[in-house]
């Protein structure tokens, strides 16, 4: 008995280190801007465009906003992921944090065709990050969906305003945040189907702030 109880933990033991060598190497990548998309990016289809250099540079900025975002967002799923007890939530977790990772490389992509960078704080949104989605998770399975679902919501919005600012002949760019946007209400629809709660006003109201401050400093740095 003793034999096999010893054996069962040590299968466990390198199943337990490659999930940790897993979660490392997603945060690293995330963090340096080195990501593998599972999709083509929407940008593909159409051509680059000629834009004077004040929109070009908006348009960048804007795009490193977002970036940011994928970051924060990937950050989320994974320390949710962490603490989530429902394996539904779990499995929908992990899907999402799959999908935000293409949209971290047709960001980062982007970014880079159109001159700019990414966020010089990255490692820092990450973590920051990071710690809400495994304090969320940690608050049981509706109210982690519920974060989930209201971080989704307010991401759509603020695709929309971006998208409502790019020059209209810069399909390349408007593909890309079009492709997000449509991803985010699917993730939130799946909270809310898992059933999700619906958060507190203050609470949204705290994560409306904090998204202003992360995009006013994201812009410019």
């Amino acid at each position: 008995m003793a034999r096999t109880a010893e054996n069962s933990s040590a299968g466990r033991s390198p199943r337990c280190i490659d999930h940790l060598i897993g979660e490392f190497d997603l945060a690293l990548r995330t963090v340096t801007g080195v990501h593998r998309a599972g999709r083509p990016s929407p940008a593909e289809p159409h051509h680059e465009v000629e834009l004077d250099p004040v929109m070009r540079a908006h348009t960048a900025a804007l795009m490193r906003v977002n970036h940011v975002g994928e970051v924060c967002a990937q950050a989320l799923y994974q320390g949710q992921a962490l603490t989530a007890r429902d394996a539904h939530a779990k499995e929908a977790l992990g899907k999402a944090a799959r999908e935000e990772e293409d949209h971290l490389a047709w960001s980062s992509d982007r970014i880079r065709e159109l001159g700019g960078r990414m966020s010089l704080l990255n490692p820092l949104w990450y973590a920051g990050s990071l710690a809400m989605g495994v304090a969320a998770g940690a608050m049981g399975d509706r109210w982690n969906l519920a974060f989930l679902a209201e971080t989704e919501r307010q991401v759509e919005e603020h695709l929309a305003g971006h998208l409502a600012q790019l020059d209209p002949q810069d399909r390349r760019t408007g593909a890309v945040v079009e492709a997000m946007r449509a991803d985010e209400a699917k993730h939130r629809a799946t909270a809310i189907a898992l059933g999700a709660a619906e958060l507190p006003a203050p609470a949204r109201a705290a994560m409306r702030l904090l998204a202003k401050a992360m995009t006013r400093i994201s812009y410019r740095v």
